[in-house]
């Protein structure tokens, strides 16, 4: 998952000051004391943890509860969308999310020998009288959805240090 760095713009001082961050802008700020982090999006504000016995206080979720989250929010929204415009029946979308790493079986092009791979399952529930054909389209569409189709690219993420 890329988070977007501030540039020297003055973000961080309009963060301080409770103001919104420029779009697309997320800053996320912890000490070397501990796990939990403050992150600021626009202008919402929360935190992430890790839990009590992974030696975190437990103040938010995981960065790996975040990213299911993002998927799960982003198909949740794009079935939504899709079926208002089609004027379809869906009353209401549940996905249920969980996330694992596996050992990666025939990795002939891995680098190490400890292979693993990233699974995340995805569990959709429609409600509403759709037929067999729209909860397939659904279906369809949720494999679409803009994080579903960052996450399954390849990723660059770009780092420095300021």
């Amino acid at each position: 998952m890329l988070v977007q760095e501030s540039r020297d713009t003055g973000e961080d001082a309009k963060v301080m000051n409770g103001e919104r961050t420029a779009e697309g802008v997320v800053i996320v700020r912890g000490t070397a004391e501990g796990f939990a982090q403050e992150i600021v999006a626009g202008s919402h504000r929360f935190l992430s943890d890790e839990p009590a016995q992974a030696g975190g206080t437990d103040t938010g979720p995981t960065p790996y509860d975040l990213l299911l989250a993002s998927l799960g929010s982003c198909t949740s929204m794009t079935l939504a969308m899709y079926a208002r415009r089609k004027q379809w029946p869906l009353q209401r979308v549940t996905v249920r999310l969980r996330h694992s790493r596996e050992h990666a079986e025939d990795c002939a092009a891995c680098e190490t020998s400890d292979a693993r791979l990233t699974v995340i399952e995805r569990d959709i529930a429609l409600d509403g009288a759709l037929n067999a054909d729209q909860r397939a389209r659904l279906l369809a569409i949720a494999n679409r959805c803009p994080v579903h189709l960052t996450l399954s690219s390849q990723i660059d993420i770009r780092t420095k240090l300021e």
